[in-house]
């Protein structure tokens, strides 16, 4: 697996062999950031379920500064880590090795009301614990931790159509690419910040 575009652009980054740990690929991950675009620059971004890092770190290549990984399996985390250790990202980046609902709390009890919120939430939960997408958007559709104009976005299989809305949240885009599917999220109008 490598890093598709940016600062890090073809460099490798490791991943966990004979786990469950299911990457995007790489054509999911470049149709994300074409999406993106030049948003990125100076970005906020949040990883849930991070896996391997892959598409926080390629938000780092991309020019984001700062990310925050979000990964409940250890070994994974400490992948993560090793990950921004290689290409020498020092600082700017959190792991936290916690379940992601007990890590978007923490957020935002360490959150201040004035302080910046994320400019993009990316969330791939495992494909077969399909009641992590409710409650993570729910959740996030009740917390005050997207900036203003910002997005979350969900990777899912093709065939598992999320919900349309879920607190504050109103999906507005889906990409269908492959067996794989990227769903996107904003705030509907005049609510939230």
């Amino acid at each position: 697996m490598r890093v598709i575009a940016g600062t890090y652009r073809s460099r490798i980054l490791k991943t966990l062999k004979g786990l469950a740990l299911r990457p995007t690929s790489d054509r999911l991950r470049e149709t994300l950031f074409n999406v993106l675009g030049p948003g990125i620059a100076g970005a906020r971004f949040l990883d849930l379920f991070a896996g391997t890092g892959a598409i926080g770190i390629e938000a780092f290549s991309r020019g984001a500064k700062e990310a925050v990984f979000i990964e409940k399996h250890a070994p994974a985390a400490k992948l993560i880590r090793r990950n921004l250790d290689s290409l020498e990202i020092r600082s700017g980046f959190t792991v936290m090795a916690v379940d992601a609902l007990r890590g978007l709390a923490m957020l935002v009890s360490r959150k201040s009301p004035s302080g910046p919120g994320f400019d993009c939430i990316f969330l791939d939960p495992p494909y077969a614990a399909a009641e992590e997408y409710a409650r993570v958007l729910e959740f996030l559709g009740s917390a005050e931790l997207l900036a203003p104009g910002g997005i979350v976005v969900a990777e899912h299989r093709r065939n598992f159509d999320l919900c349309e809305e879920a607190g504050t949240l109103r999906r507005f885009r889906v990409l269908k690419q492959g067996d794989a599917a990227l769903s996107f999220y904003r705030r509907r109008s005049g609510e939230g910040r």
